[in-house]
């Protein structure tokens, strides 16, 4: 039997595998990130206070684009079977200036323990057919029938999805067949595009062409994780491989690395086949993949996260004077995140712990370890989307967009879509509560 994790580790090798046969800047993507992590480490040790360096090599998180509720909902399926459960909810319709009609969300484990085994993590949009906005009733209707008419994921690809489910994984022969067909569902299709249709959505939205103007799905894009991303943005330019304008997410500062850092490589001209309006098939390119890199910091609170969207806006020189600039004060500010356990050298003269937080952590009866960041920012999401589009598309901002929201997708998935802020904060509590019962202290009830 292979249990959950490994089905998830390994249909994560077999996907960066495909992914790098298919767009071979990603290789020069992972070889680069591989060359700065390896500097890093040599430069200032053990990376262990955000993972450790076998959990940081061996991270990625994908992406991926589905059209509608069914599709989503199988989706779920899959990546249910490899531990991996929906969390947050992103609308990239607001986050962007350029037409982004999806809304999203990231497939990933949600267990500490599971997350070190392998954090990977699929984040995954669905078109909002419904949307006015970008969509009259005569394109929704075509463009839910053409959708309506494809199978994205093969029955016995679901039906080893709900016995991997259901049994915790899967044993070595049907573990094989699953993976298989699992990393085959998001190859790129040699199907010849229908060119007259790709145009007409492509109008609307390069996003929504790539989703609704082909019969399948596939990797959008590859994330591995980066000690320093400035670093590699840097040598990405010196190799010839054109990055995107910025890296998107907190500035560069001396304070604590926070939340998500990201940039990709422009989006590629791939050969694809075409299908033209009298029937012939003939050659063309598309740009819709590229491969992004991301550095991962510290969780915030939803405090911290208030008063990073206040200072987003603002240059690396104004963050000092506004944000927390050591892990301490994020940890006294309720800013951020953080495992707490009794400290291996705590005072052993007889006195008693003081309560709070602060006096545990400055009389070394605690240590404070971050909580590593393990979610997606919606801005940085769509700003990568945007960067990589061909032209902005269309938005009547005239009429009103369609509602959807976390308690609807719950209900498309048929199982709960778990707040972010939610895990981490169950996270710390738990730590904390078992680290003042160590310490003889009360419950903090606070």
């Amino acid at each position: 039997m292979l249990p959950t994790w490994r089905l998830r580790a390994e249909f994560a090798r077999r996907l960066s595998g495909m992914y790098g046969n298919e767009v071979p800047a990603y290789t020069t993507l992972l070889e680069v990130s591989a060359q700065v992590n390896d500097e890093v480490i040599a430069r200032t040790g053990d990376t262990g206070r955000l993972g450790g360096i076998a959990r940081v090599t061996a991270e990625r998180h994908g992406a991926i684009r589905v059209g509608t509720p069914r599709e989503m909902r199988r989706a779920a399926l899959i990546f249910a079977a490899l531990g991996m459960e929906p969390v947050g909810f992103y609308d990239l319709r607001e986050a962007a200036a350029s037409a982004v009609p999806v809304v999203s969300t990231a497939f990933r484990p949600i267990d500490a323990e599971e997350l070190e085994r392998n954090p990977f993590r699929v984040f995954t949009s669905m078109l909002t057919t419904a949307d006015r906005r970008f969509f009259d009733p005569d394109l929704e209707a075509r463009l839910e029938s053409f959708l309506g008419r494809r199978e994205l994921f093969p029955s016995e690809l679901l039906r080893l999805a709900e016995r991997a489910e259901r049994e915790r994984g899967l044993g070595e022969e049907n573990a094989e067949r699953f993976l298989a067909l699992a990393v085959a569902a998001f190859e790129l299709s040699p199907e010849p595009v229908d060119r007259a249709w790709y145009a007409e959505l492509e109008r609307v939205s390069a996003v929504a062409a790539d989703i609704g103007g082909v019969t399948s799905t596939h990797v959008n894009h590859l994330t591995p994780r980066v000690l320093d991303i400035d670093e590699l943005y840097r040598r990405m330019g010196e190799l010839g491989i054109t990055m995107i304008d910025r890296i998107q997410g907190p500035p560069r500062w001396d304070g604590p690395d926070v939340l998500l850092r990201q940039t990709s490589f422009r989006a590629l001209a791939e050969p694809r086949r075409f299908r033209e309006s009298d029937g012939s098939v003939g050659e063309g390119s598309l740009r819709v993949r590229f491969g992004e890199v991301e550095a991962r910091g510290i969780a915030l609170t939803r405090a911290g996260r208030a008063l990073y969207d206040e200072l987003i806006g603002e240059p690396a020189e104004r963050w000092p004077s506004r944000f927390p600039r050591t892990e301490r004060e994020l940890a006294v500010q309720e800013r951020a995140y953080f495992r707490y356990e009794p400290a291996t050298g705590r005072p052993r003269d007889g006195r008693t712990p003081p309560q709070d937080l602060a006096g545990l952590l400055d009389g070394g009866w605690l240590s404070a370890a971050p909580i590593v960041y393990e979610d997606f920012l919606p801005r940085s999401a769509a700003g990568i989307f945007q960067s990589n589009l061909t032209d902005e598309g269309t938005r009547d901002s005239s009429v009103a967009g369609a509602h959807y929201d976390q308690q609807w997708l719950s209900g498309v998935l048929e199982r709960p879509v778990h707040d972010p802020f939610d895990l981490y904060a169950a996270q710390q509590d738990r730590s904390l509560q078992q680290a003042r019962r160590a310490l003889g202290l009360p419950k903090d009830t606070s």
